[in-house]
């Protein structure tokens, strides 16, 4: 069961920061009160499965209820119930049996079933698209190969209407792979006008960011003995399992085994020693998500995520890719700085909660927030370890060096530090790479969390800034936490943007902690 604290918190704090997403100007703040008695719970996930079903029987009624057209019907992606009763139920949508890229949206029921509000990817109507394309298939798979060069295709055009932007058109996504300019493998879904042939959209599918491992130091890890053998695989954590690529970049993989139950030593050599690190990050990562909002895993089913460490060579990155459902980590320049720090760890996996909630797409505005969020929960993994080796900071990827001066690789309390990241949100942002817009919520979490001004958090030194020098008063990273967790579940679709984050985090802060929070 999820541990939401009833609190009051000010909202005025809430306020003051969420302007940033939208205007860069906060007012001041005051600090939050101690917690109350109360709780907010959603559903635990043994009655997510019938919560699934009961919506899924009622998709046509509640189709028509929502006004959608003849041809457009519903799918049930997920669903949870409050404590209180409230039901937010998500889901996708089709047209003429077409799938609908942008059409989610979210419903949110009283107890007694009455519609309370509903948040949608897009408002266009659909009606009158038709489902005939002018445009030839091999023609639309032409034009996606061509749009991204040096790519093979891997999944033939399907029709789709896509309406994530924009008019809502008949188009073709096709699916081809690559290599992006860092080494990282491509999986880019190029969408085609169905009449035209003109590119619409592409997005990328791949999103980058007892043993003794290089960061974590001595830890226990979960095992499975399998006669008189050890196998890197947790039994207690939805099966989840760690493997060697030893340099190579197909497959899955060689699972860890051996014939002790201790594993690495600490030094990059060993090549156990990374996946120490990579296991015992997924294996913290599932604990704060189980332990902090009863999240039963990434797609809150019970099943756990696999790791693959020691990929390509000098690959500089780490990434989460949803068709193998697993994280993959780089060795660094020269094979010697493994991307596998903890925060790294949870940054990766969050990826894969963020594609099983809102499915925020990962370009523009909404691409920032993807990776905003995963910044924003791999710090609170690293928080929740709390290891002595990986001293928890609101700084990004510290230890790995990435940059190899010492810096780390994205900063929360002024991302503009790296050089690239936004502060605070502009016109703009939008069109920055989805690592640097993502500073923009990035540096709304921090604030929320801390405060502004100069500052000595877990004896780190930080001096956040905001627009026109006005002070910000924190609430804490708990609860900053828990309301970034709720929108993102409850409130965010597809195509949420800056603004739509604001409201997002202001309805979620009134769920957890009253409407009039002070």
């Amino acid at each position: 069961m999820s541990r939401y604290k009833h609190a009051r918190v000010s909202l005025a704090a809430l306020a003051a920061t969420t302007a940033l997403l939208v205007t860069g100007i906060p007012v001041i703040a005051q600090a939050a009160p101690s917690p109350s008695a109360g709780a907010l719970t959603p559903q635990a996930s043994a009655g997510r499965a019938q919560l699934i079903a009961d919506a899924s029987r009622q998709t046509a009624s509640m189709a028509q209820s929502l006004g959608l057209g003849s041809q457009e019907k519903l799918v049930v992606k997920d669903a949870m119930r409050d404590a209180d009763g409230t039901r937010h139920t998500r889901y996708e949508r089709t047209y003429g049996g077409l799938p609908v890229l942008g059409g989610d949206l979210i419903v949110h029921q009283t107890a007694a079933g009455a519609t309370k509000s509903v948040d949608r990817a897009t408002t266009a109507s659909l009606n009158g698209i038709g489902t005939t394309p002018a445009l030839a298939a091999p023609k639309a798979q032409a034009a996606a190969l061509a749009a991204e060069s040096g790519s093979t295709l891997e999944t033939a055009p399907r029709l789709v209407v896509f309406a994530a932007k924009g008019t809502p058109k008949l188009a073709w996504e096709t699916v081809v792979t690559g290599k992006q300019k860092d080494g990282t493998p491509s999986r880019l879904h190029v969408v085609t006008d169905a009449k035209t042939g003109e590119v619409l959209s592409k997005v990328e599918g791949i999103e980058t960011g007892s043993g003794q491992g290089i960061f974590v130091g001595n830890v226990t890890i979960g095992t499975t003995q399998s006669g008189s053998t050890y196998q890197m695989k947790d039994a207690s954590r939805g099966g989840m399992y760690t493997t060697n690529m030893n340099n190579g970049t197909s497959g899955n993989g060689t699972l860890f085994t051996k014939s002790t139950d201790t594993w690495g030593n600490g030094q990059v050599g060993n090549k156990e020693s990374a996946a120490v690190d990579a296991h015992y990050g997924v294996a913290a990562t599932w604990d704060f998500y189980k332990n902090t909002f009863g999240r039963n895993g990434i797609r809150n089913d019970g099943v756990g995520a696999y790791s693959r460490v020691h990929y390509d060579n000098n690959y500089v990155n780490a990434f989460w890719d949803d068709s193998c459902f697993c994280m993959t980590y780089g060795d660094g320049s020269n094979n010697t700085q493994p991307l596998t720090e903890i925060d790294v760890a949870g940054h990766e996996m969050t990826h894969g909660v963020t594609s099983a909630t809102a499915g925020l797409n990962y370009s523009g505005e909404s691409g920032g927030l993807n990776e905003a969020t995963s910044d924003i929960m791999g710090t609170m993994v690293e928080f929740y370890a709390n290891l002595p080796t990986d001293n928890p900071d609101y700084l990004i990827g510290e230890l790995i060096n990435i940059n190899g001066d010492g810096t780390p690789l994205r900063y929360m309390d002024k991302p503009s530090k790296d050089g690239q990241s936004a502060d605070s949100w502009s016109a703009g942002v939008g069109n920055l790479d989805v690592h640097y817009s993502s500073g923009v919520a990035n540096h709304f979490f921090y604030l929320l969390s801390e405060g502004s001004g100069a500052k000595v958090v877990n004896g780190v030194n930080y001096n956040s800034p905001t627009v026109n020098n006005i002070a910000v008063t924190g609430i804490g990273r708990d609860k900053a936490a828990a309301i970034w967790y709720r929108a993102l579940t409850t409130y965010m679709t597809s195509t949420t943007d800056y603004a739509a984050a604001r409201t997002a985090t202001l309805s979620a802060a009134t769920d957890l902690y009253g409407a009039g929070s002070t």
